[in-house]
């Protein structure tokens, strides 16, 4: 049985939805923008999805945490579905206007998610705007 490779991504829109690398297309595309930004506030313009004043902000002035919930329920359907008919390949992708904050956070979050629900499925987590940036990508 093949493992159920699942490639989760945060981008920006302004440089455009991801390709998926397998050939396979399709897979699921979030818009984060229905999401406050804190972007536009100005002691969280250098920063990302990850740090803590942002996490906070989000998680506390932000309805991030429904949206989530809702994009959790969509992507179990399609993981447990693909688990069981041992499909390769799924992509998940986050994008906001910048690539930096609430698409970062949905990522990781939705990453950790998967890794804790399904354990037998393989997650790559990429943030291609922070990448670009040399950003080091590391454990959230």
């Amino acid at each position: 049985m093949a493992k159920l490779n699942i490639n989760v991504r945060s981008f920006s829109y302004k440089k455009g939805i991801p390709t998926d690398p397998t050939g396979n297309g399709g897979g699921f595309v979030f818009d984060c923008r229905g999401i406050l930004n804190p972007g536009r506030i100005q002691e969280y313009k250098t920063l990302t999805g990850r740090d803590e004043e942002v996490k906070k902000y989000l998680e506390t002035e932000t309805k991030i945490a429904v949206f989530l919930e809702g994009v959790f329920q969509l992507v179990d359907i399609s993981i447990e579905d693909y688990l069981n008919r041992d499909f390769e390949n799924l992509e998940i992708n986050f994008g906001c206007t910048g690539g930096q904050h609430r698409s970062v956070y949905s990522a990781d979050a939705t990453a950790k998610h998967i890794q804790e629900k399904f354990p037998e499925a393989q997650v790559t987590l990429h943030h291609v705007v922070q990448e670009a940036k040399n950003w080091v990508n590391e454990a959230y």
